[in-house]
């Protein structure tokens, strides 16, 4: 064979593969008429949760993990701002803050850097409802780890010098916030929503009054009234038995002494009743910091699955309703959204966007036209598309043991069942749309609502006033108190 018969052969022989997979290509095509199903939902199947109580009252839950051999231990101590005095605002976050400013005769240098020759990450702060103390270290460290954190907790020394130190730095934060609009409209949707002297009022962050008032006696009797193991849970995942888990915490904290802790009480909250607009005026913003909000249910409703399936249409996702109307539709922001701030006892609901100066006024008639329209009808398939994105997403919160500890932090605080994790894709799947019709109506109510706007007054009052709510003006200091002079 010649080769010019050898290359006409090739030549034909790769025409005719050419047109054997052109063809194939042609009858394969997909089916772009119709949108794909979305994928099988995945079931999350968590290890057991083992449970017991040591002989102080220490409560603990483990889970064993362990394909990587670390190990997390937080502890979830009843002692956040709710129990704060009140006239001490602020000290439970200052309590813990000082935990780990020396402990056990060691600086506060001196402990990071134990922790960090050990390879051990730690922290400790204190929230709304608890403080948390966290502790992620290797399988091989976690004894020495542990030995640590027991001082931090135990045997903390309230170093006078420290307190300095933090005084001025928190000072000089609140100087800060004075000047920073997200701060201010998060303390003013909390005192205008539950007001100035409810615990949930109260803002978590620093207060001045307490920051040069406070003293060394009083975080330690603070701390001793409060941290107490019969007030604490400590939650335990990763490479460990439950039996190494039980003797680990009682070397740990088994000698640590159980008292009497007066649990801190929350007081009832009246309903928003009518519309107003409090506007804090904030001249030169090129933003306003736009946030509607109204009482919510405790975490343990039983409606708790139908909301979450309503807020993800309404503002809980990027394609939810708010986010399209005000970032695709209008480009008032760069995005919207809405959520519940649970509580055990009750909670919050917001509606909130950052939006540009000039469309405040419109920007705020778009959220509550959509408030107006999720208590309508809402499609089938609208419904179905909310219940897969929260489905499908929920197994990636339970990656890590650091997720999972912090995940179990919802068990401890609101009392959950100790199933509730392998049932959650089950009861999302299980909301129906009436239920979703049902709870919109019931939670969303625009008529009856706060909405406060951290903002230049100049440019938006002339907007607000068109839509015929109410509204009141006020300072910065109105608000966050006179700039403390440093």
């Amino acid at each position: 064979m010649t080769n010019a018969m050898r290359v006409m052969r090739a030549g034909v022989t790769v025409l005719a593969m050419t047109t054997v997979a052109a063809s194939a290509a042609v009858a394969q095509a997909p089916d772009r008429s119709k949108r794909p199903a979305p994928a099988k939902v995945p079931e999350l199947r968590l290890p057991p949760i083992h449970q017991f109580s040591l002989n102080n009252g220490l409560k603990v839950l483990v889970v064993e993990k362990t394909d990587v051999p670390i190990v997390q231990v937080n502890l979830i101590v009843d002692a956040g701002s709710i129990a704060d005095a009140p006239d001490k605002p602020g000290i439970a976050r200052l309590t813990a803050d000082m935990l780990d400013e020396g402990a056990a005769g060691r600086s506060a240098l001196e402990i990071a850097d134990a922790f960090e020759m050990l390879g051990a990450r730690f922290g400790i702060s204190a929230g709304l409802q608890t403080a948390t103390v966290s502790l992620r270290a290797e399988k091989t460290k976690l004894t020495e780890a542990l030995r640590l954190v027991g001082d931090v907790v135990l045997r903390p020394d309230f170093p006078a010098a420290e307190l300095d130190r933090l005084r001025a730095e928190r000072l000089t934060g609140l100087v800060r916030m004075h000047d920073q609009p997200a701060a201010i409209s998060a303390v003013l949707y909390g005192t205008t929503l539950f007001g100035k002297s409810h615990p949930y009022g109260r803002a978590v962050s620093d207060n001045e009054a307490t920051l040069r008032s406070v003293n060394t006696d009083d975080l330690r009797r603070f701390w001793q009234t409060r941290w107490k193991p019969n007030t604490t849970t400590a939650i335990v995942v990763g490479d460990i038995t439950v039996d190494q888990a039980r003797t680990a915490l009682t070397q740990t904290f088994g000698a640590w002494t159980r008292a009497d802790v007066k649990a801190a009480t929350v007081p009832d909250v009246k309903q928003v009743s009518g519309r107003k607009i409090i506007v804090v005026d904030k001249p030169g913003s090129a933003q306003s910091v736009v946030r509607l909000a109204r009482i919510g249910p405790p975490r343990t409703t039983r409606d708790y699955f139908a909301l979450q399936v309503m807020n993800t249409i309404l503002g809980g996702s990027f394609t939810s309703r708010l986010n399209q109307n005000l970032r695709e539709k209008n480009g008032y922001a760069y995005g919207a959204g809405s959520g519940f701030d649970y509580r055990p006892i009750v909670g919050a609901w917001y509606a909130a966007s950052n939006v540009q100066t000039q469309s405040t006024g419109p920007a705020v008639r778009e959220i509550l036209n959509e408030l107006e329209a999720i208590r309508q009808p809402i499609p089938q398939e609208e419904v179905d598309r909310a219940k897969n994105y929260i489905a499908m997403g929920y197994p990636s919160g339970f990656q890590s043991v650091q997720n999972i500890a912090a995940r179990l932090a919802d068990v401890v605080q609101y009392g959950l069942p100790i199933d509730y994790f392998n049932t959650f894709t089950r009861n999302v799947l299980a909301v129906t749309k009436a239920d979703v019709e049902r709870v919109a109506r019931d939670y969303i109510d625009p008529a009856n609502l706060t909405i406060t706007i951290v903002g230049d007054r100049k440019v938006i009052e002339p907007q607000l006033r068109e839509l015929g709510i109410p509204v009141e003006f006020v300072e910065v200091k109105d608000v966050l108190g006179p700039v403390p002079v440093l």
